[in-house]
């Protein structure tokens, strides 16, 4: 078990807190509740394909261009 913070909207929380009371249980038991009530709603991922992107013929980097540079790549395009 881990410890964590949450923040809620004051309206929530009390909602929640009675909730919990109504239920017998307590307001981690009930936010579990609803975390995994939440996740087993959750749609599965679908197969995506891959994307195509397009090609453009060419003779790869120009001279003094350094793709792990991205201030001066957009200097660059900016001229």
């Amino acid at each position: 078990m881990v410890r964590t913070t949450i923040y809620l909207d004051n309206d929530l929380l009390a909602e929640a807190k009675r909730a919990a009371a109504e239920r017998g249980t307590t307001l981690t038991g009930l936010i579990e509740d609803a975390v995994r009530a939440a996740l087993a709603r959750r749609k599965p991922p679908q197969d995506r394909s891959k994307a195509r992107l397009p090609v453009f013929r060419g003779k790869g980097l120009q001279p003094g261009i350094d793709l792990d540079d991205s201030s001066g790549l957009l200097d660059l395009m900016d001229r």
